[in-house]
Order: structure tokens, then sequence, then C-alpha cells
């Protein structure tokens, strides 16, 4: 099914990452505190991400960030140089990191609610990394026209609206061209849409997330599987 090849994370890709400037874990992460079993030369050596240290007594939730990476169909490639270290936080600090650089990013974002019992990947993936990211060209159309921007603004403010957050009452299955085509979703702007995408996340009760990454790009969608 194209589904299982949508931003798939090489298992090698961990292993054996590529030789690029890269930013110290503490300038990247500042306020995170993370295991030091974990931060060891034998750890870099193997490819292993820092954890944080919620994570030594609470595995419940968690989920590996790549903030500036992204992966399609196991093949990885840097978006941002240079590059922030993959790390595997719990929610607390997954949230921490990822809602003021949500809110900081200026462009288009279509968001999609996943179904809490059923993912263990959520990704952002520019519009012109669509075809590359494995996407049905009638779902990769249908996004790329609620991308299109619109005089609307925040449901929650004035100020322009810069996300279309579709809940799983909207749009249940990435598979569905008619209602990603024609639900409303929901209008936000960039601190809005952040709060969303967090508050979302706050309420999943457990999850095991093998890849997280950030925005990049003019315009995307926040895709899962």
């Amino acid at each position: 099914m194209h589904r299982a090849r949508r931003g798939q994370r090489g298992q090698s890709a961990a292993r054996h990452p590529l030789v690029m400037a890269r930013v110290p874990l503490e300038q990247a992460y500042p306020g995170l505190e993370f295991r030091r079993r974990t931060r060891s030369w034998w750890a870099r050596l193997l490819g292993q991400p820092a954890e944080c240290a919620h994570l030594e007594t609470d595995v419940h939730w968690m989920a590996l960030l790549a903030p500036d990476r992204l992966y399609l169909r196991g093949k990885g490639r840097w978006v941002r140089e240079p590059a922030r270290p993959e790390v595997s936080l719990c929610r607390e600090c997954l949230l921490r990191v990822t809602q003021p650089e949500l809110a900081a990013h200026d462009g288009r974002i279509v968001a999609f609610e996943p179904d809490p019992g059923n993912f263990s990947q959520y990704f952002f993936v520019d519009a012109a990394d669509f075809e590359a990211a494995g996407l049905i060209p009638e779902v990769a159309a249908a996004i790329e026209r609620r991308l299109t921007a619109a005089r609307e603004t925040c449901a929650e403010c004035s100020l322009p609206a810069r996300w279309l957050w579709f809940s799983r009452a909207d749009v249940a299955s990435l598979d569905d061209v008619g209602h990603i085509a024609a639900a409303p979703g929901t209008r936000f702007c960039h601190s809005h849409g952040a709060e969303a995408f967090c508050a979302m996340l706050g309420r999943i009760p457990e999850a095991n997330l093998l890849y997280v990454n950030l925005p990049y790009g003019e315009a995307g969608a926040y895709l899962w599987i």
C-alpha cells in the first residue's frame, strides 16, 4: 500500500549518519537534561540518540525527534544546516521543544490529527516533496489546494490564518481525498496552530513515535503513519 511508504525512517540511517556540521546537544536543546549513559562515547559510536532524563523512569510516552532531518522512503536528507542531533524525548520535553518552533515557523501548514492508537510516525513534508514521500497524486493535489493562501483569520484571534487543522472528525484517513478536499477544518495563526498541535499530543495517553520532525520550507503538511 502507498501509505506504508510515506516518510518511513530507514533503520540504517541512525547507524550510519551523514557527516555534516552539527549543533552541540546543550546548544540545540537548552534546558533539557539527558541521561548520562546515552551521552557516552559508546552510545555516540553506535549512533544512539541521547535520551531525556525523564525516560530513565517513564517510557510510556516517547518520541524520536529529528528536527532537521527529512526521511523519505527510508532515505534521509538534511533540511537545515548546521543540524541539531536526533534525540529521544518524553512528551513533556518534546512539547517544550516543538511548540516554540511551530509558532515561529512562518510557512503554511495543513496538519492532520493522527489515530492515537495506531500511529508510529508524525512528520512534516513540504509540498515540493509530496511525490518523493509517496503520496498518491490525488491526495497530494488535494492537500496542495488546501495550502493555497486564503484570506481568513485565526479561529482564536484576529491574526491571519496560516494553519489548517483537521481533527479526526474532519479527516479520519489520509486516503480520504474527498474529506481532505472539502472538510472545513479549523484555521489558526502560527501560535494557536502550535497550541492545537501540542494540545492534541497532550491528550494521547501513550505513544512510541519512531520519527517526528519540524517544519521546513514555505508550505507543507503534517502526516502520520
